[in-house]
């Protein structure tokens, strides 16, 4: 395969097309000299054109799909990630994720890729999803191509009831899941298992990058999640033949990057059909954490509430001191046994973890530095639990215990049914659980 020479600027920043339109008619006046003025109009989908960079199979380097990518090139001064932050803060992200969805599909059709091509486009992961049912463009596409989207690092665990409302949606739509840029941003690592995407997608500092011990304890934990799942690896930034061998050498069985092509339209690009998806992860959600709900019964025990106490303490020790920096959420049977010596040691964990929360009833709403406080609703049966989840790339453990009701039981003397367990699928049910309490 020929390779092509380097000719562009990377692929984060706007590209210059020699084919791009000339500004919109009358753009300028429009727009005069309001600040924002530009970021405002591409926050609302002005100038919007989609480009497509080629996805490559490995060890053969032959074209099987491709990754839609939003551009602007009429504002010059405008870069993708700018215009998206813009439009979640000024609250445009879900008409403006749509814009793009829309685009990417309608011209992946219009330029008739084959049959089973791979399809990658990029999505927010807190707006919601428009089902096929809904959208005519990407039905289409789906029953043409191998549609896969991609959740950006942007806010992965800002509203995690809406992550875990998206996925369960994308799912049960059969589209399959990617998440993208995993090694630039924690959150990315910590959602694998939340998550369980059908392809995981490595940033380019992990390909392009000497693996010291930060890269390679993300990228040992992305070949435990690939060797738990089966989830296709994808390297971006392959630019050299040294990128290529690290592609290879850390499990990539896809590729992109200037080694391969640039982002452009396609009508320039050919491929031919992708290699089958693994069977797509089953949608999931859990609204309890109950025993009953997540394992096995027959590994329940019976203890007071001291022995409880020390299973807890025992979980949140060994998350504070893992190299993983875990994420940490735990339900409070009385938010009194709060006091400020476990204030304190989770707040300390919040300085490192992607996500350190505390649910309970009568929670203060701040329980210092990054730590969040999650109110529990009356009724909601975490009310009478005692959760304690520790999950990251290495950290496994899991304490539930929902109280046996006893009404001549004292402080002292209340027993719990509890089950503590390292079953990655028992402590990722337990996770999402509590995840979704979060809005």
């Amino acid at each position: 395969m020929t390779v092509q020479p380097r000719l562009a600027p990377p692929l984060r920043e706007t590209p210059s097309w020699s084919d791009a339109p000339p500004p919109h008619e009358g753009l300028v006046t429009q727009l005069g000299f309001r600040p924002n003025a530009g970021m405002d109009a591409a926050s609302e989908g002005v100038g919007l054109m989609t480009a497509f960079q080629p996805v490559v199979s490995l060890p053969d380097e032959q074209v099987v799909g491709f990754e839609a990518l939003a551009r602007w090139p009429t504002f010059i001064t405008v870069t993708p990630q700018n215009v998206f932050s813009f439009a979640n803060a000024s609250k445009r992200a879900a008409v403006l994720d749509q814009q793009c969805i829309d685009a990417a599909t309608q011209a992946a059709l219009t330029a008739e890729l084959p049959y089973g091509s791979l399809l990658l486009i990029n999505t927010e992961p807190a707006v919601a999803h428009t089902t096929r049912a809904n959208n005519p463009a990407l039905s289409d596409a789906c029953e043409r191509f191998q549609v896969i989207f991609e959740l950006t690092e942007r806010q992965l665990l800002a509203h995690p009831r809406s992550l875990l409302d998206k996925v369960a949606a994308i799912r049960a739509d059969g589209i399959a899941i990617a998440i993208d840029d995993i090694g630039a941003h924690p959150d990315s690592l910590a959602v694998l298992d939340i998550v369980a995407p059908d392809i995981v997608k490595l940033d380019v500092a992990m390909i392009q990058c000497s693996p010291q011990s930060d890269r390679a304890s993300t990228l040992a934990g992305v070949l435990a999640h690939h060797e738990r799942t089966g989830a296709l690896i994808i390297a971006e930034g392959v630019e050299t033949d040294e990128h290529l061998e690290q592609a290879k050498a850390v499990g990539a069985s896809l590729a992109q990057g200037f080694r391969f092509g640039h982002a452009v339209p396609l009508n320039r690009q050919k491929c031919i059909a992708g290699p089958p998806l693994p069977a797509l992860a089953e949608p999931s959600r859990f609204a309890s954490t109950h025993v009953s709900a997540i394992g096995d019964r027959r590994a329940l025990r019976v203890a007071r509430e001291d022995i409880v106490a020390a299973f807890s303490r025992h979980i949140v020790d060994q998350a504070r001191h893992s190299v993983d920096h875990p994420m940490v959420l735990a339900a409070l049977h009385r938010a009194a046994d709060f006091s400020a010596g476990p204030r304190e040691i989770y707040r300390k964990m919040a300085e490192t973890s992607p996500l350190v929360a505390v649910f309970g009833r009568d929670v203060p709403d701040d329980l210092g530095g990054s730590v969040r406080a999650v109110e529990l609703q009356h009724g909601d049966p975490l009310c009478e639990e005692w959760v304690v989840v520790a999950i990251g790339p290495d950290t496994c453990k899991a304490l539930v215990a929902p109280e046996l009701v006893d009404p001549e039981s004292r402080d002292g003397d209340r027993r719990f049914e509890f089950l503590v367990s390292s079953d990655r699928s028992v402590v990722t049910k337990a996770a999402r659980s509590l995840l979704s309490r979060i809005p």
